[in-house]
């Protein structure tokens, strides 16, 4: 308490000694009075002194109050007064502003105050306890205490409430309170204990925090809420950020969907209130925070692909494509969207359809960069912008070939009717701005990355720079701009564009040689002692210089490897050019761009480096430093070992397809044995069950002689002339009678049949040489159609003739088997062998004959069977002939009705001309001319059109 007692000593102004004698006093009634009412009171009036006597009261009756939440809490009053007291003490909140340094001291009390409460434990938790209370009076004042000590102190506070039994779930109950004041302080609570602690924001999730939060900004009206909302995104983004299992428990949740509905802001833009302003904001760093470059790449793919499938990123580009929205919020959703398609090639793909609602709809990308390239843009939108760009093009080889081809002679639009990607980025770089220069070259240097096709394509490019000069190429232009001595922003993009383009790619290092200024150039800019900003273009032409020697393929002579080192060597030297590649790396913004992605600057003068360059010359540093210092003969070592890696990689490549091709073979032999095992298997079992009833039919075959053995024996061996092993006489010749009936029906059938073929000729000569008229027509197709049922008839008499004859061949399968059993089973006995003998031939006989007559019946089902499918085929071509007479009726009847209408147009020509006729004899009468002759021609000719037409109606009444 000593330090207490300085402070309260160094304060100029102190409580009078009435009001300290009070507070002693109150604090004696506390501690020492019987009845509840005076303790009560006692506190009560211990609150009103609190916020005045923030130091005396701390001092004197902190312990006394803690002494009241102990031991009065079946009181809610008294205990309600003490946490107010408290609060008062320990908060900073309400404390007036004063002077600044009576403010510092006030901070100070605070978390003096808070580290006095924290040091016993059970303190807190006492207070944990104390939220249970459902009393209004109890546990508001609670939560604002324990608000007030996680700011003071927070991560002590987190520690003691992480390890107190069922602490952090005790607050969680907040969040369910039907009270909106106790509610929102809730958060706010949830918000200061979940700051910068995993472990808790891990417990806090998994309590189930995710879906109460997101129904409360439901419930408050999504990003048209209040203050709620903001406070529980907020508390949303401590979940998430930089939590990898919050963000993945969020994802396999199906939260992601949830957050669609904020994003709907519809087309009013007039209620862009500051607070939907500040909620909308947060709700697009919420989607950043899942979908951040710096989470796991995987944890970020996933989260992407699931924006894409619930439709947010088609409600972000609705929002971005939409006119009215604010400035900070067009630019903060340009990010977003950039980050929800970075490295997703479904994303990427989608973003290039999205056209702009204008007309002619362009591509968002080509407005998006229309943007960039307008100096009146504000910055960080211009920077929001090509951040989009870089994010659409990182790994999308597809989207960088796009963008490309619309440089290319073969794709530029001739009328000039559309700007294209290609020629807002060409524009940009050859502008007076400096900062689209530099926003245009990093923007086609992202257009190269990794892609060395693309290098390759962009070397075919041709500008006209003015009228009547051949045109150059664009590496070409790019070169002459940085010898003109432009501004540095535009010269340090330009040579970042440069490095890109010709890394990893020989035939541009080489089309960049083959200008012989070039090289010149670049040494007359590293060897000069120019001031500190010039530095950093030194070093820049130290790199493109390095680089031009690194990926050099030796086809130019006058520029090999090694005339480049001893030029190097002579003009500047080793270690001044290594010393002058380094100012690139020592840079004071080079460490900046390399920390994240997005280029996020605060002013167009920081705007230097790029996030991918700062990578690329971490890469080339090293070895280009390496490359400078060898000699030919290492160099030349390097390039066998090169040929040998190279070599050595063709054939673990050979080998490696081979192995692929011959785990192919290995799959589908695989498949193969596994079906052939398969095959094997149904074999098997076929073969067992075949097996099995062979070895029943034994069985039932031994059983079977054994019966009629026994019965051989009782009934005699003379009972057989009147039934044969249970065939009756009277049953074959019912057998007999039924062949032959179905025998005169097959003959009633093909008679049937032929003469529907007569018919069927005669149709066919009558068609061919008829007129087609009307009656004949009519009378064809009932007659088609009488035969049509005729063929129906014959084919059902012909199914059911085959039932039969399936029937009679199931008999006769039965009556051969009761033969043989029959023949097999006659007994021989002993005592009678004459007589036996004779029934013995007997039987033979008669069997032989039944043999012979089931042989003939079988024999004529076999005939049965095959004139039924000629009978069958007869009937198909029948058919297939009466639709062929169909069709032709059919284009008869079209020539018929085609030919008529022909005739009605020649009368009704004929009519008219007979009319003009008329009309011009009348004329001629008029005029006095003589029209005799003319009219008997006219009336001859009349008479023979009369008798024409007549002869053309008869022909359509006959028709």
């Amino acid at each position: 308490m000593n330090f207490l007692r300085g402070v309260m000593g160094g304060q100029s102004a102190g409580p009078q000694h009435t009001e300290a004698e009070t507070i002693q006093k109150l604090c004696d009634r506390v501690a020492s009075s019987t009845l509840l009412d005076d303790r009560r009171n006692a506190v009560r009036a211990l609150k009103s002194l609190s916020k005045k006597y923030r130091l005396e009261v701390g001092i004197q009756a902190m312990e006394h109050l803690i002494h009241v939440l102990q031991t009065d809490r079946s009181d809610s009053e008294i205990i309600g007064y003490a946490l107010d007291t408290l609060y008062n003490i320990i908060s900073n909140d309400e404390e007036e502003e004063v002077e600044e340094n009576s403010t510092r001291q006030s901070e100070d009390l605070g978390s003096q105050f808070t580290e006095i409460f924290i040091k016993q434990q059970e303190n807190v938790t006492l207070l944990l306890s104390l939220l249970e209370e459902f009393d209004f009076h109890v546990r508001w004042p609670g939560v604002k205490l324990l608000t007030s000590l996680l700011k003071q102190l927070g991560p002590q506070v987190q520690q003691i409430i992480l390890v107190s039994p069922m602490g952090v779930s005790r607050l969680m109950d907040l969040l369910a309170d039907s009270r909106e004041v106790i509610r929102n302080d809730g958060v706010l609570l949830l918000q200061a204990l979940t700051r910068s602690n995993g472990a808790i924001q891990k417990i806090v999730a998994f309590e189930n925090a995710f879906e109460r939060l997101l129904d409360i900004i439901t419930e408050e009206g999504n990003s048209d809420g209040g203050i709620v909302v903001e406070d529980c995104l907020i508390l949303l983004q401590n979940l998430l950020k930089n939590n990898n299992s919050n963000q993945n428990f969020f994802k396999e949740g199906s939260y992601i969907q949830r957050m669609k509905p904020w994003f709907e802001v519809g087309d009013e833009n007039s209620g862009w209130s500051a607070q939907k302003v500040t909620n909308l904001h947060l709700m697009l760093q919420l989607v950043r925070v899942l979908v951040s470059p710096t989470n796991p790449p995987g944890a970020t793919s996933s989260c992407q692909k699931a924006m894409f499938q619930c439709g947010l990123l088609q409600q972000l580009c609705t929002i971005l494509m939409a006119t009215g929205v604010p400035a900070d919020i067009l630019t903060e959703t340009i990010n977003t969207v950039s980050e929800v398609i970075r490295g997703c090639q479904v994303n990427q793909d989608y973003f290039a359809s999205v056209n702009a609602p204008s007309n002619p709809p362009r591509p968002a990308i080509v407005v998006l960069l229309m943007s960039m390239v307008n100096e009146r843009q504000p910055f960080v939108l211009r920077c929001a912008v090509l951040y989009c760009f870089q994010c659409f093009l990182y790994k999308n080889q597809k989207g960088q070939g796009e963008i490309v081809s619309t440089l290319l002679p073969s794709t530029i639009d001739a009328t000039g009717n559309s700007v294209s990607a290609g020629q807002l980025l060409c524009g940009g770089l050859f502008s007076t701005d400096s900062l689209s220069n530099w926003c245009a070259a990093v923007a086609l240097a992202h257009a190269l990355q990794e892609n060395a096709t693309q290098k390759e394509q962009l070397l075919r490019v041709q500008l006209a720079t003015s009228i009547g000069n051949p045109p150059v190429s664009l590496l070409q232009q790019c070169t002459n701009i940085l010898s003109q001595g432009s501004k540095i922003q535009t010269r340090v993009g330009l040579l970042m564009l440069l490095c890109t383009w010709l890394s990893n790619c020989p035939i541009a290092v080489t089309h960049f040689l083959h200008n012989s200024a070039n090289v010149p150039f670049l040494t007359g800019q590293i060897a000069e002692n120019l001031g500190e900003e010039e530095q950093l273009v030194q070093g820049l032409c130290a790199l493109l210089l390095g680089i031009s020697i690194y990926f050099n393929d030796n086809s130019l002579e006058s520029y090999m490897k090694e005339k480049l080192k001893q030029l190097i060597e002579k003009r500047i030297g080793k270690e001044n050019f290594i010393e002058k590649l380094g100012f690139i790396s020592k840079h004071e913004l080079y460490s900046r761009a390399s920390q994240k992605p997005q280029p996020n600057f605060p002013s167009p003068e920081y705007m230097i480096f790029d996030h991918e360059f700062t990578k690329l010359v971490k890469e080339l540093e090293g070895v280009i430093t390496k490359a400078i210092y060898k000699s030919s003969e290492e160099d030349k070592k390097e390039e066998e070992v090169k040929k040998t890696l190279e070599q050595h990689d063709n054939i673990v490549t050979h080998y490696k397809n081979m192995i692929r091709e011959q785990d192919l073979q290995l799959e589908e032999l695989k498949q193969q044995v596994s079906t052939l095992k398969c095959q094997n298997e149904q074999l098997q079992t076929a073969v067992t069950q075949q097996v099995s009833q062979i070895q029943q039919h034994k069985d039932q075959y031994n059983l079977l002689k054994v019966q009629l053995g026994k019965d051989n024996q009782h009934q005699g061996p003379y009972n057989d002339g009147t039934q044969m092993n249970g065939i009756q006489p009277e049953e074959i010749s019912r057998l007999q009678e039924e062949i032959e009936e179905l025998k005169s029906h097959r003959e009633l059938l093909q008679t049937q049949l032929a003469e529907k073929d007569t018919l069927i000729e005669n149709l066919k000569s009558s068609q061919t040489t008829s007129d087609m008229n009307e009656q004949s027509s009519a009378r064809d197709s009932e007659q088609i159609a009488e035969l049509k049922q005729e063929l129906a008839t014959l084919k059902s008499q012909l199914n059911s003739q085959s039932v039969e004859i399936t029937r009679l061949q199931t008999e006769k399968h039965e009556l051969l088997q009761k033969t043989e059993a029959f023949a097999k089973s006659v007994p021989v006995q002993g005592e009678n062998e004459s007589v036996i003998a004779a029934n013995t031939t007997d039987v033979e006989g008669r069997l032989s004959a039944l043999l012979q007559e089931t042989k003939e019946l079988k024999n004529e089902v076999k005939a049965l069977s095959e004139e039924r499918t000629v009978i069958k085929e007869q009937l198909d071509s029948s058919n297939s002939t009466i639709a062929i007479l169909q069709n032709e009726k059919k284009k008869l009847q079209v020539e018929v009705t085609d030919s008529k209408k022909e005739q009605d147009d020649l009368l009704v020509l004929l009519a008219d001309q007979d009319q003009k006729i008329l009309s011009l004899k009348n004329k001629l009468k008029d005029l006095g001319h003589p029209i005799e002759e003319e009219d008997e021609l006219e009336s001859g000719d009349q008479e023979d059109e009369d008798d024409e037409n007549e002869d053309v109606s008869k022909d359509q009444d006959h028709i």
